[in-house]
């Protein structure tokens, strides 16, 4: 599962890879010389990423009569989703607990007088 993960991260280290992703999330299935089309790059060079996308298990390709669509794997997806929002949760229970903190620092010098004692 980790070795999934790693190369789901680095394929998508990429930015034209996430862009490929991100336009097949968007706009469903298509094929190598749909997904070349806004780039100003050769057929080989999105095969090159899509194969990289592949190997990582972010995209899969099927056969369809004459057609060679390419399609996103969401599972993938839902792997790094889930492992980011693990660590995104322990993060803000942090940044909760340290919260509290400086919220208690703050109530406690808003109760002293200027010269440090208590108000009464």
């Amino acid at each position: 599962m980790t070795d999934q993960l790693s190369r789901a991260f680095q394929a998508l280290a990429d930015p034209t890879r996430r862009d490929l992703v991100a336009r097949l999330a968007a706009d469903g299935d298509a094929t190598v010389g749909e997904l070349a089309a806004p780039y100003d790059v050769s057929l080989q060079a999105v095969s090159k990423h899509l194969k990289v996308l592949e190997e990582a298990g972010l995209v899969s390709r099927s056969r369809d009569a004459q057609r060679r669509p390419v399609h996103l794997e969401a599972e993938v997806l839902d792997l790094m989703t889930g492992w980011i929002e693990r660590y995104r949760r322990r993060a803000e229970e942090r940044f909760g607990r340290l919260d509290a903190v400086l919220a208690d620092m703050e109530h406690s010098e808003g109760s002293q007088g200027s010269d440090g004692e208590e108000a009464s």
